[in-house]
Order: C-alpha cells, then sequence, then structure tokens
C-alpha cells in the first residue's frame, strides 16, 4: 500500500542509503554501504564552491566485515564528498570497531566508542542500516547448515517477528520454541 496523498510540495533533499551484503571466499560476512545526500538546487559551499544540484553534499562509504560469531574482523570508511576539508579525517576512527560483537548493546558501544565529537554523525548512522543488512546477508547461514544439528539462528529474539515466544519460531524453528504450544492456523 502506498503512502497516502500529500499536500502541494516540491522536492528539495533526498538522502540514499544502499548497502550490499556479501559472503567472502575466506567464510567472512562483509556490508558495503553507502550514504549519498543531494540537494535539487544549487548551494554555496566554503570548502567546495558551488555544489550543483544532483553533486552529492555527501558521498561516504564503510565497510564492516564480521565473522560467524558476528565479531567486527575489519571496518573501514571512506568520504569522497563531504561539505567540510576536515570530515575525511575522521575516517580512522572506524577501527575502533574491530574486535567488537554485533550483539545486544552494540548501539550504545558504537556511540561511545565514534560518537559524538569523535566521529561523524552520518557514517555513524549509517552502520544501523549495515548492521541490519549483516543479519539479512546471514540469514543463509542457517538454511546452508551442513549437520543435522542446527545452532541456534542469531536472529532469534531480535525483533518481535522472531520472539522464540511467537509463531514464527514455533513454525520455522520449533527446537527453539520457548512459548506455550498454540495452533499454528
Amino acid at each position: 500500500m502506498p503512502l497516502p496523498d500529500h499536500s502541494a510540495r516540491k522536492h528539495q533533499h533526498t538522502r540514499q542509503i544502499k548497502c550490499s551484503g556479501y559472503q567472502r571466499d575466506d567464510g567472512l560476512w562483509e556490508v558495503d554501504a553507502r550514504l549519498t545526500d543531494v540537494k535539487t538546487y544549487s548551494i554555496e559551499n566554503a570548502y567546495r564552491g558551488t555544489i550543483q544540484p544532483g553533486d552529492p553534499i555527501h558521498d561516504m562509504w564503510i565497510r564492516i566485515t564480521v565473522d560467524d560469531q558476528l565479531v567486527v574482523r575489519d571496518c573501514i570508511s571512506v568520504t569522497d564528498k563531504s561539505p567540510f576539508a576536515c570530515c575525511p579525517d575522521i575516517n580512522p576512527i572506524f577501527r575502533k570497531l574491530i574486535g567488537q560483537k554485533i550483539a545486544a548493546g552494540w548501539t550504545m558501544r558504537v556511540k561511545k566508542l565514534i560518537g559524538g565529537l569523535q566521529g561523524c554523525t552520518h557514517l555513524t548512522d549509517l552502520l544501523g542500516p549495515a548492521t541490519t543488512t549483516i543479519f539479512q546477508t546471514m540469514s543463509s547461514m542457517s538454511k546452508n547448515q551442513q549437520s543435522n544439528v542446527q545452532p541456534r539462528p542469531f536472529f532469534l529474539n531480535g525483533c518481535h517477528a522472531w520472539d522464540t515466544n511467537g509463531k514464527q519460531v514455533q513454525t520455522f524453528y520449533p527446537q527453539f520454541f520457548t512459548g506455550e504450544a498454540k495452533d499454528k492456523d
């Protein structure tokens, strides 16, 4: 269902976030995430001069690499375009995430390690969709297990749809269901 009709309006800005997930040949998992901000009109910028409509104000990337246990094995960022000359200087801070585990408390750890004045709001915010993309990318891991003993999927209890007391877990992963048995209508 599309959004409802809107009032008359004029398009001003587009932020695009694109995340692509990969399983590497060495067994690690990787997401390349890109954020672009584009105006529909030209703006004057002290660092870059006139930024034309369609030319990104921000064009930034993060690549995060994790193992099967969601431990960050590498994290790099690149700032191709920014409104200030100093913006790319912060890219090395994202290496502080190496060794951290994506688990409960991840967002708070990210903010503590690279948030605020010590980081970049745009790149830090990009980690949210990048992390979600890691989960989506790794979801094939459970389906591709060669063993008859299936480990507990990492996404259980990660959202209301995968609550171990809920219908989806009861239906698709009954061995991990923790609720009371219900009819599967």
